[in-house]
């Protein structure tokens, strides 16, 4: 068994807490330095930057690095040619199909469709063909009417002041030939009205187109005359009367051949 000296603690913890040797320097001193605890303060103030610090020198970017704006000039430039290098790419091989002809099903249905439509555009024109030709017919009737109610009340309606013109106004309602029965009428009935001084007034109650077809046509009119003349007094007498007219359209304007008097019932006062 060894016995050997043990060796002091202060030793050891002095060769723990040598301080390195500056290789560079020749005059490091070799005496090894002991370490004493410190307290917070001393620790605080050992942590503080000295003030003869130099300040950290930024570097400066070198001189072959290029600014931003080449660098996005040469991004356009590259998509510009990847854009004409697409363009450019053959297109693919056309594929030639042999024409088909439409199948029996589309034929018929097509000519079905055509025949609907025919169809559909003559029942359009036959339904449509008797409503114009009611249309025609009552526009002709009311000519008719309105003819036959303007005659009866030019040919009735007179004074004697315009007694003697009366056949030339009521000409253009009647025909050549009953124009001239007319007219020779009047002059057999003017100097009796004159020298009595009768005023005739005929008003038309009503008119009713009896038959229509062609260029013919019948109408009933109904009238009220009332008569005044100074013999009387002036008291006015009152005469109901109906007349058949026939008609017949020459160069589009409805013309009196016939006008035969169906009923007359005088009311006239008896003096």
């Amino acid at each position: 068994m060894r016995f050997g000296r043990r060796r002091r603690a202060e030793d050891v913890v002095a060769e723990s807490v040598e301080t390195p040797v500056d290789p560079e320097s020749d005059d490091a001193e070799a005496t090894p330095e002991r370490r004493t605890p410190t307290g917070k303060s001393g620790r605080q103030a050992g942590t503080e930057p000295e003030s003869d610090t130099e300040p950290e020198v930024v570097a400066e970017p070198e001189g072959d690095v290029e600014p931003d704006g080449d660098a996005n000039a040469e991004a356009e430039a590259d998509t510009e040619a990847d854009v004409e290098a697409t363009a450019t790419e053959p297109a693919g091989d056309e594929i030639l199909v042999p024409h088909r002809e439409a199948g029996r099903r589309l034929t018929y249905v097509a000519a079905a469709a055509a025949v609907l439509f025919v169809a559909a555009g003559a029942f359009g024109g036959a339904m449509l063909q008797p409503y114009l030709a009611d249309r025609a017919l009552v526009a002709t009737k009311l000519q008719v009417a309105k003819t036959s109610a303007d005659a009866i009340t030019t040919l009735w309606t007179y004074n004697p002041d315009n007694i003697d013109s009366l056949p030339d106004r009521a000409e253009k309602y009647l025909s050549s030939d009953f124009a001239n029965e007319y007219r020779q009428l009047i002059d057999s009935i003017v100097p009796t009205n004159k020298q009595a001084k009768v005023t005739n007034n005929t008003e038309v109650m009503g008119t009713a187109v009896e038959t229509i077809g062609g260029d013919e046509a019948t109408a009933i009119v109904y009238t009220n005359t009332v008569s005044t003349s100074p013999v009387t007094k002036n008291i006015p007498s009152l005469r109901y009367s109906s007349y058949r007219l026939t008609l017949q359209r020459t160069d589009g304007d409805w013309r009196i051949t016939q006008m035969p008097a169906l009923t007359q019932l005088d009311l006239s006062p008896q003096l």
